[in-house]
């Protein structure tokens, strides 16, 4: 014969009985089963042990004060469950792997020790709600499932027991945490956070939301500066008592941690991770999990200025009020607030019957401070608020199927099978007293609205939470968030929003460079480069400007550039065009000043002609010089480059065709009829003309190939297009150089062979100077044209023609000049005589022999040169010649 034991349970109240008027005095009611790890209530011991209540925290009273308020609200409604009375019984799952299905046992058979026999055949429990964690739902559901036994989850909402399959009569009350890693995201974004601590406890919620979060952190560019997992006491016996390093030396530089808190975990947890933090931190977290550390003061409270994102609901109307009643002197057989009413009301125990007496008068909950008893529902006891109704409505809907049955014989209802409550739970779906969905049914369970809520704790236990937002995730994109910063009161020591990052902003005008080895936040800030801007911050590259645009000293903006050329209101434009008239006027001068004394000795024997032409090939010189300077067009660049080539052509030539000249003069020491025929027949003065076709063969072939154009220059002058002649062929000007070039070698090798000849008159020496000073300008022109740009390239080819210019103007017209207006005595015959005396005497003493044959022909010569005479009236005497 088996025995059986009764079920060892609890009740508040005695359970009250109604018979329905239609259906007949059968009914007996039905009860509801609350288990839980954590709430142990004990009977009333004459000698109270407090330390055997240390599993039932205020938290967890609140949870069983939801529980009876909504089965004694159902019992009251007339509208739900009518002429029926619903019962309940607590049962405490022990957690012990030994010991973890005694009392589930004992729900759904009545006893414990032999399986597959029952001894409960009334008052069957219609359905069990249970708030385990997941490890223990894994050890108990296969029992409730092999008897068919509905749950109701009143947990937060957990995937794993819906997607498995494994527990198919588990229905979950909770909402959806979907979004909980995408609002937590945005709330970084907000504030500009993009160096975030993890931290979560142990458990496949913890890292399913890890893994989240880190996603959603990943896609908007947030970087994870430590992550952080706390072990739960499910896992190690021993944890409750673990410390836990969570600030190290890589946690220092972080300003904002997100903790993910599983709430189906203990509260030992919770607790060991408070010891560990400090006051200057900003904390997010999932839950108000904190506010379970009952009756714990800290002189600095680590979580004042903590961010809750906590599930929306309305406030049950009726809640406090009821939570305000209860007392031990209303409900005496509660052995939770006889135990607490002692321990904070200065209460002291009657000697005849241990009842409470001396207490403070109307004592109650309501006047605790928070963090030993809150008065609000949190989100566990609205979550078994809804349960309990959910049990009722599905109860409700099933009694209606069977009432619109078929007649029953004799009008009784049999009690029902628990299985039978199933498919009704399974599609449960209403609106609570509050205007709240509730829906069982996974897949049309919406998604969780939050409330953003912040928490100020104060000394003495004094808390109040606040709400400063909301986070809605069906709400339009842009506005799934709202956020009053104003009323947000931060963490201790911070008085204003904080910044949690890596590295600090790139300002406009840099970008980031990322520090190698290190996260995408931790980066180094580099300058733009000219003409590349950044007009954002924590812009990755910089954006290079138009190329009619620059970028202004900032490196933020791209400025349009301003069109220039070496104009004439420069100053460099000014100087050149100043020293280019100068030089004008100064041969317009010399010019002058020979045809004045064209008849003088001095001009006469450097041969006038010659020097004409050389005097107005410089003035066409310096005058083409001008045409680099203002605003080039087409006409001007073709013009700048024909002048400046034929004009030094021809006045190379010249200067070539004198000192040939001077050479055939006086290479001429025996009559000779080929030399002289050279000389009298003028042919050195077919030297220009020929020197100057070559030229212009050379300039037609460039113009004909790739003639100048303008064009532009935008990366010479920050912030300037300049607009500059280009020379169109490169080669054919290097050539047109080259050819000058030549000719001012051949001239000053020329010269130079002739410097030593009788001097009177003679110009090879000045010849040679001039040459001289020629090809070193332009051979240092070279080089520095290459390396010039913009305006300052034309300014160095005006200069060049300028100095070149000049330096055979000086070089050959100053001494001339200097003769005709300052010792104008030895430009006369007599001046010339007396000096070509002194010299035949000392030619005849140098020579010898042939002295006088030497001495009579330059005597001759120069007589010739200064008289005017032409080389033609000259006639050949013995050995030497005269005219």
């Amino acid at each position: 014969m088996v025995s059986c034991k009764e079920v060892s349970s609890l009740t508040v109240q005695k359970m009250q009985m109604f018979v329905p008027p239609d259906l007949g005095p059968g009914l007996e009611g039905y009860r509801l089963c609350f288990c839980s790890c954590k709430l142990k209530l004990l009977p009333l011991l004459s000698q109270l042990d407090f330390n055997g209540i240390h599993w039932l925290t205020p938290s967890n009273y609140q949870n069983y004060l939801a529980f009876t308020f909504a089965v004694e609200e159902i019992n009251r409604n007339p509208h739900i469950l009518p002429n029926v009375s619903l019962g309940y019984e607590f049962h405490n799952f022990i957690y012990s792997h030994w010991r973890i299905l005694e009392n589930p046992f004992l729900l759904v058979t009545g006893q414990h020790e032999i399986p597959n026999y029952t001894c409960k055949k009334e008052n069957k429990c219609a359905a069990v709600l249970t708030e385990n964690p997941w490890a223990t739902s894994a050890q108990i559901g296969p029992l409730l499932k092999l008897y068919k036994f509905p749950q109701v989850y009143i947990g937060s909402f957990d995937p794993t027991l819906s997607e498995s399959g494994q527990y198919p009569l588990l229905h979950q009350v909770a909402q959806k945490d979907s979004f909980l890693a995408f609002a937590m995201v945005s709330l970084m974004l907000h504030f500009h956070w993009t160096w975030v601590g993890l931290l979560t406890t142990e458990g496949h919620k913890g890292l399913q939301f890890l893994s989240d979060v880190r996603t959603e952190m990943d896609r908007n560019r947030v970087c994870v500066a430590f992550v952080k997992i706390v072990s739960s006491i499910t896992v190690s016996y021993f944890s409750a008592m673990q410390k836990y390093d969570i600030l190290t030396a890589e946690t220092s530089s972080v300003n904002v941690v997100v903790i993910y808190y599983d709430t189906d975990s203990l509260n030992d947890v919770s607790y060991n991770i408070v010891q560990n933090l400090v006051t200057w931190k900003v904390w997010m977290t999932n839950s108000q999990w904190q506010a379970v550390l009952d009756g714990k003061n800290f002189i600095l409270d680590s979580f004042h200025g903590v961010l809750v994102f906590s599930h929306h609901y309305e406030e049950i109307s009726g809640f406090k009020n009821y939570v305000q009643e209860a007392t031990p002197f209303k409900y005496p057989d509660d052995t939770y607030l006889f135990m607490y009413w002692y321990k904070n009301f200065h209460c002291s125990f009657s000697e005849s019957d241990c009842a409470l007496e001396n207490c403070t008068p109307n004592a109650s909950l309501a006047w605790l401070p928070p963090n030993h008893f809150d008065t609000a529902m949190n989100d566990r006891s609205y979550n078994i608020y809804n349960g309990v109704y959910a049990v009722a409505h599905a109860l409700h809907a099933m009694l209606f199927a069977e009432e619109q049955g078929p007649s029953m014989r004799n009008r009784q209802m049999k009690m029902f099978s628990p299985w039978q409550l199933n498919p009704f739970l399974k599609n449960t779906q209403f609106s609570n007293s509050a205007g709240d969905q509730v829906n069982l049914n996974d897949r049309r369970k919406l998604d969780s609205e939050y409330d953003i809520l912040n928490f100020w704790n104060f000394p003495e236990g004094l808390r109040l939470k606040v709400k400063v937002g909301t986070f809605s995730s069906h709400a339009l994109h842009g506005q799934k968030m709202t956020l009053s910063e104003d009323m947000i009161e931060w963490s201790t020591g911070v008085t204003e929003s904080p910044l949690s990052v890596c590295s600090q902003s790139c300002s406009p005008g840099f970008r980031k460079s990322p520090q190698e080895g290190k996260a995408a936040c931790c980066f180094d800030c580099i300058p733009c480069a000219d003409s590349e801007i950044t007009n954002e911050t924590d812009m990755e590259q910089c954006v290079k400007c138009l190329g009619h645009q620059y970028a202004n000293t900032q490196r933020n903006q791209c400025l349009h550039k301003t069109v220039t050329f070496l104009a004439y209101e420069d100053p460099l434009g000014k100087a050149l065009a100043g020293t280019a008239l100068s030089l004008t006027a100064l041969t317009t001068a010399v010019l002058g000043l020979f045809v004045k004394h064209q008849h003088t000795a001095i001009v006469k024997a450097n041969n006038r002609t010659l020097s004409y032409t050389l005097l107005i090939s410089l003035l066409s010189c310096f005058l083409c010089s001008l045409l680099f300077i203002g605003q080039p067009n087409t006409a001007t660049c073709i013009l700048q480059q024909t002048i400046f080539a034929v004009a030094f052509t021809v006045a190379v030539s010249t200067v070539l065709a004198k000192t040939i000249t001077v050479v055939l003069a006086f290479k001429i020491t025996a009559p000779g009829k080929r030399m002289r025929r050279l000389l009298v027949s003028g042919t050195p003065n077919f030297i220009i003309p020929i020197c100057s076709l070559i030229q212009l063969t050379l300039y037609a072939v460039w113009m004909g190939t790739n003639p100048p154009y303008i064009d532009t220059d935008a990366h010479s002058e920050h912030g300037h297009i300049i607009i500059v002649c280009n020379k169109g062929s490169l080669t054919a000007f290097y050539c047109v150089l080259g050819y000058l070039g030549s000719l001012a070698l051949l001239s000053f090798t020329v010269a130079f062979l002739a410097r030593n000849l009788p001097d009177t008159f003679n110009e090879a020496k000045f010849l040679t100077f001039s040459m001289l000073v020629f090809c070193s300008v332009w051979v240092t022109f070279l080089p520095v044209y290459h390396s010039s740009k913009g305006k300052v390239m034309v300014a160095m080819e005006v200069f060049s023609i300028l100095a070149s210019a000049a330096g055979l103007l000086g070089c050959i017209f100053v001494p001339k000049c200097y003769i005709i207006l300052l010792r104008p005595e030895r430009n006369s015959l007599t001046g010339i005589k007396n000096k070509r005396k002194h010299r035949s005497e000392d030619t005849t003493l140098r020579c010898g022999a042939q002295g006088p044959m030497v001495a009579n022909f330059s005597r001759d010569m120069e007589q010739s040169l200064v008289t005017g005479i032409g080389a033609s009236e000259c006639q050949p005497e013995s050995d030497t010649m005269s005219c």
